[in-house]
């Protein structure tokens, strides 16, 4: 058992949960996994983001007696995953090249004296022989592979270093591993299982859907303008704006600061302590928007991001469900936002060619770009569609997101789709969209009539489609892998796929443009507040929150969850033994903090 202050005698997992998280039951699919896990199976689990995946395996470890080994990809999370614990009154610690030897070494003697139950580490670290002849003669009771898509060739962020996690099923015969993920299809799932397991593992996939969370792509054009207007109609709630470089997480955040907003830009370019400083800005101010590059997301637990905006198009859907993962963790309606265009494609495309992968890797991840960009060109339900990447194939539409609250007017474009292709055929695949309109329009400016395309078969034969149209009918087409930008001078291309639908192919329909404003969820999950609800004293209890982090120097929400806040403005219970039914709040919490919350309620 736990050996610390908060020690329990139990092996009910239901007691354990409330005692040392403070909850009165399990959320969907953690149970099964933890009653796996308990019994010393080895477990596979995915998860969506914001499941609660990682009380999953924290539980019953600190139900089993010696200590847990958790291998984390960064050293954000693993801080921030510690912090929670030991704010629950959890003995957790850590070791990672970011902090001095002495205190790594401080938390492995812990660890072995048993004072320790949960061990977080970085894969490197558990790669050296010296780390894995000593755990092989520690009192290990699981090892836990957090973000264990990263083990994959076909994960959308896999690592090198986490190949070597394979041999841990022989490190220590006996010991349970569990693997932990929200972002795997089931390519990966099949090669984590492989790697990891040889095959043989009791795998639970709970879904990935997230109902609170509405999706919207819309075309990009002028997007930091767009971001800014977007911004406007959201101004005092914190979100996260993704953009795909660094320099872009600037002029963003500046547009931004210009707009009266409270924004700040965060990349890995910047010093650790800055980047950790931003962090605590994030995790404290409610109205801080972060323009970000991916290095910022996978380390934070924040509960109450209310939007995800991407400004440039994600890798793969893997990497764009993990990051609007971060919104909306609270269960409480959020938003994911994406604007996209053709140039995005193709910047990710160059990305894929220059990458220096293998050729087999490189084909997979074109594949799965393909997808998101068909994502992003859907017609019908777009929550559907990214579920049914991962597996989970649902044939009612959602009805909340862009597509099911305002669906997309179409058109019959065949004639004109074939009649596009054929246009880059006559000119040797050699100009770009541009002067290919150009000609298709009829116009007689001094490019086309000097290459003499005044004369081809096509010239002309578009003009009854504006410019405007035209330019939207190719995004479409190269989008779905008909057309390819190619070269210096971003000629169109026909692929092999567009010269086959140019014999065989019928039916291309043409998404008409949209309008700008981004629909808002209608059916969402949203906890329930009375009509009588006393938001004042609400407002007490969060600035007393803040106080107490600050002064800690810890996150707020290390504190209490916006959830337990609001249950307790709701409850607002009279002593100790009443606060110990608010959600979340376990004995720890209440020793600890329990007299000041009750007087800020009954003063």
């Amino acid at each position: 058992m736990v050996a610390a202050q908060h020690e329990i005698e139990t092996d009910d997992p239901q007691r354990a949960l409330q005692h040392f998280f403070g909850f009165d039951d399990f959320r969907d699919g953690q149970r099964p996994v933890v009653d796996a896990l308990l019994a010393g199976d080895d477990v596979m689990a995915v998860m969506p983001t914001g499941a609660g995946k990682s009380l999953c395996f924290q539980l019953p470890a600190l139900m089993r007696p010696g200590f847990a080994v958790v291998v984390s990809p960064l050293i954000a999370l693993m801080q921030n995953q510690v912090a929670l614990l030991q704010s629950f009154g959890a003995p957790a610690g850590m070791i990672h090249s970011g902090r001095d030897r002495a205190d790594n070494v401080a938390d492995w003697k812990a660890a072995l004296a048993g004072d320790l139950k949960l061990l977080y580490m970085s894969p490197e670290r558990l790669a050296t022989e010296r780390m894995q002849a000593a755990l092989a003669q520690a009192e290990v009771s699981y090892f836990i592979i957090d973000e264990a898509h990263c083990i994959s060739q076909w994960g959308h962020d896999f690592r090198p270093e986490y190949l070597a996690l394979g041999n841990l099923k022989s490190l220590r015969p006996g010991t349970p591993v569990a693997a932990f993920t929200a972002t795997a299809d089931e390519e990966t799932r099949i090669d984590m299982r492989e790697r990891l397991f040889g095959g043989e593992v009791q795998t639970f996939v709970t879904g990935f859907d997230r109902p609170n969370l509405t999706m919207s792509v819309e075309e990009k054009t002028k997007p930091d303008d767009r971001i800014v207007a977007l911004l406007d109609e959201r101004r005092g709630q914190q979100g996260i704006v993704y953009c795909g470089s660094r320099k872009n997480t600037e002029i963003v955040a500046e547009k931004l600061r210009d707009a009266g907003h409270n924004a700040v830009a965060y990349h890995a370019g910047f010093p650790d302590e800055e980047r950790s400083a931003l962090l605590d800005r994030f995790l404290s101010e409610p109205d801080l928007v972060v323009c970000a590059t991916i290095a910022f997301g996978m380390g934070i637990d924040k509960p109450d991001i209310r939007f995800v905006i991407h400004r440039d198009m994600p890798s793969s859907p893997e990497a764009y469900y993990q990051e609007i993962g971060r919104a909306g963790r609270d269960g409480r309606p959020a938003e994911a936002i994406m604007l996209h265009g053709v140039a995005d494609v193709m910047f990710r495309r160059r990305m894929i060619d220059e990458s220096g992968a293998p050729e087999e890797v490189k084909r997979h991840e074109k594949r799965k770009l393909d997808t998101l960009a068909a994502f992003c060109d859907a017609l019908t339900c777009r929550r559907n569609q990214l579920l049914a990447h991962f597996g989970e194939i649902r044939k009612e539409p959602c009805g909340a997101c862009d597509v099911c609250l305002d669906p997309p007017k179409t058109e019959d474009a065949t004639g004109d789709a074939k009649l596009f292709l054929e246009a880059a055929m006559e000119t040797g695949e050699v100009y770009g969209q541009a002067h290919l309109i150009d000609v298709l329009r009829g116009s007689e400016n001094e490019k086309v009539l000097k290459a003499k395309h005044d004369d081809l078969a096509v010239f002309a034969r578009g003009n009854g489609r504006s410019a405007k149209s035209w330019r939207g009918l190719a995004h479409q087409m190269i989008t779905q892998g008909f057309a390819a930008v190619e070269g210096e001078y971003r000629s169109i291309v026909v692929t092999p796929a567009g010269r086959g639908w140019l014999t065989h192919g019928s039916g291309f329909r043409l998404r008409q443009e949209r309008k700008r404003e981004t629909t808002k969820a209608l059916r969402q999950k949203q906890i329930e507040v009375p009509a009588d609800f006393d938001d004042a004293l609400l407002g007490r209890l969060k600035a007393k929150r803040l106080e107490l982090a600050k002064a800690k120097g810890a996150p707020a929400f290390t504190i209490f969850s916006d959830r337990s806040l609001i249950d307790m403005a709701v409850r607002q219970p009279a002593n100790q033994a009443e606060l110990l039914a608010v959600y979340g709040v376990g004995m720890r919490k209440a020793e600890v903090y329990g007299e000041v919350f009750l007087e800020i309620i009954n003063g």
